[in-house]
Order: structure tokens, then C-alpha cells, then sequence
């Protein structure tokens, strides 16, 4: 049985096709009230560092959940309870409402993890079929090739591909098994922006067909342009969740970039400034009233330049929810 793609071999199935995207779907639709996978009170250590802390998280099914954290939150620890690959310290989690380590769930689930390992000298078609024979309805080797994008590349080495058909061919070990729960940690790393697009499409397709997908990410974006519901962590625990529009409603509405000799401090005082940051020879302010603080700038500097105003994005909700938990801590 495979567990994983991603270090061992335990993993999964899913399907896909390419089609647009889905914003969140609301709480009244059938599959947001059916817990697929649950933690409850989890907790989580490795020596003296506590991954997960009294941690309490569903993914619900046919929806697609985005886990958004800094570095060491605790992302991939979840999904590695969830795949059955460590166990916790306190609390219960359940995976179809059964055991994650049992094969009854193994079978049910796909997984593409950060580090993958596969022997370099098998072909890439020599790989999905050997991937594909340790499930019992597997999707057909050449439909798993094609929503990977592999066809053209079936019979290369896996050896000889460049990192980002490597990420290609991990995302289809992961998805050959026709799996209902896909989890997907970091899929998109070292692929250009079309490719990152076409996964994206792929994905869009798998939500299509009634499976249910956690993805963790550093690129917002793809967070944004996916996800049904994003869960936002911070030292194990969770910070935030909602619609991406709600998580981005978390923050001030508007940001103000702009070139001036004024000190942080002073912004920072201003009415309506909700966060200040220096990028590079700018600022960039968060606001929910632009206006305001741009008529205070105004009134401060007769030389501010280089002036732009734009909607804050899932970037800005992220940074600032951070933030303030770390502020709080």
C-alpha cells in the first residue's frame, strides 16, 4: 500500500480536470455539514517543541480547505497525523470517522508531500502504474498521465526530469489511486506560473467531482484563488478561518504605497492607520479609510510621491493576523 508521496509511500486517491474556480461555498450546502477528517483538542510534541497545541480542525467534504501558517506552525505536522504517519500526544482525530493509520482510510486518501522520493531510474509511466496496483479502483494510468500533464513524458526517467516535472509526477503518484481526500503540501514549488495554473485547473476539476482537497501553501494566491475555506495557524494553533473573503476582511480594506521622509511612528499615529510597513524605498499603509489618511500625509509631507491605493489582499489579512497572535503571545 502506498505510503505517501512525499517520503514513504502512504498515500492516496483523487481525480481531476481542468475548469474554473470555486470561491466558498456557503455553510448551508450538504457537504459543509459532513466532517470528512476531524481534530479534536489535538496536541502534538517532538521532544520539548509542542507542534500542535490543543488544536481543533475539520475539513468538510467536497470542500477544498487551505492551512496557511509561517514556517514551523505546525501545516505539516497536521497533515502527517491525518496521513496516520505520527500519532499524538493528547486528543483524537479521525479520518472518515475511523482510525487514519487503518488501510480502510489509506485507501480512501492521496497525498503529495513536501520531499518526495521515488527511484530515479523507473520510467514516469513505470511509476503510476506501480503507484496505481496498491489501490483497489484506480483511475486508468493513462487519464492519471494526462491530468498531470505527464504524457509527453511517460517514458523519461524520473531521474532526468527537471524539479518541476518531479512535482508533476509526485502530484500524479498522489492522485493515480482515485482517491476522496487529497492532501496537497506545498504541490505547486518549483513549477513555472503556467504550470502552476494548469494544477490549479486540475484541481478545480477534482472539487468538480465531489472530492475534498487540503492544500497548505506559501503562495497566497493560490490560497485565494482556490479555496473554499482557509484556516489560518500560528504556533499550532488556530488563529483565524473563514471565506477567503472573510479572512481578508479580518484587515483593513484598503493599503496606501507611497514614497515619503515621514517617520513610521508618525503614520502609525494618524487616524484610520490600522498597520505601517516599510517595502523597500516605501511604505505601505493599511486602512480602512484611505482617504483620511492620505488627506494627513498630504498635510505632513509636500513632497510624499509616488502615491498608490489598492485593496488589501490575503497577503495583507495573513501578515496582520500573525502578527497580532504574535503580539498577543
Amino acid at each position: 500500500m502506498p505510503q505517501g508521496i512525499g517520503g514513504n509511500m502512504d498515500m492516496a486517491k483523487p481525480q481531476l480536470l481542468p475548469k474554473p474556480a470555486r470561491t466558498g461555498a456557503p455553510a448551508s450546502e450538504p457537504w459543509a455539514k459532513t466532517a470528512v477528517a476531524k481534530f479534536e483538542s489535538v496536541s502534538k510534541n517532538y521532544g520539548s517543541v509542542r507542534a500542535l497545541s490543543d488544536f481543533n480542525f475539520e475539513v468538510r467534504s467536497g470542500e477544498l480547505v487551505a492551512l496557511l501558517g509561517p514556517n514551523g506552525a505546525g501545516k505539516t505536522t497536521a497533515i502527517r497525523l491525518l496521513l496516520g504517519l505520527a500519532k499524538p500526544n493528547a486528543g483524537r482525530m479521525t479520518v472518515f470517522g475511523g482510525d487514519p493509520a487503518s488501510v480502510d482510510t489509506h485507501i480512501r486518501v492521496g497525498a503529495m508531500m513536501q520531499v518526495g522520493r521515488v527511484p530515479e531510474t523507473l520510467r514516469v509511466r513505470e511509476h503510476v502504474d506501480l503507484f496505481s496496483s496498491y489501490y483497489p479502483n484506480p483511475l486508468p494510468i493513462s487519464e492519471t498521465l494526462a491530468i498531470a500533464g505527464l504524457d509527453e513524458l511517460k517514458d523519461r526517467k524520473f531521474g532526468l526530469l527537471s524539479g518541476g516535472q518531479k512535482q508533476r509526477v509526485l502530484f500524479a503518484l498522489a492522485i493515480c489511486g482515485n482517491p476522496d481526500l487529497l492532501f496537497l503540501d506545498e504541490p505547486t514549488v518549483g513549477l513555472d506560473v503556467e504550470a502552476r495554473h494548469l494544477l490549479w485547473d486540475e484541481i478545480r476539476s477534482l472539487l468538480r467531482r465531489g472530492k475534498t482537497v487540503v492544500l497548505t501553501t506559501h503562495y497566497l494566491e493560490e490560497a485565494d484563488a482556490l479555496a473554499d475555506r482557509i484556516v489560518v495557524i500560528n504556533k499550532g494553533r488556530v488563529i483565524a478561518e473563514g471565506t477567503p473573503a472573510e479572512i481578508k476582511s479580518r484587515t483593513a480594506g484598503k493599503k496606501i504605497r507611497c514614497v515619503t521622509e515621514l517617520p513610521l511612528e508618525v503614520i502609525r499615529k494618524m487616524t484610520g492607520v490600522a498597520d505601517v510597513q516599510t517595502d523597500r524605498e516605501a511604505v505601505v499603509i493599511q486602512t480602512s479609510r484611505p482617504e483620511n489618511v492620505l488627506r494627513q500625509l498630504l498635510q505632513l509631507d509636500l513632497e510624499i510621491a509616488g502615491i498608490e491605493v489598492s485593496s488589501a489582499g490575503l497577503d495583507e489579512a495573513f501578515l496582520a493576523l500573525t502578527r497580532e497572535d504574535g503580539a498577543r503571545a
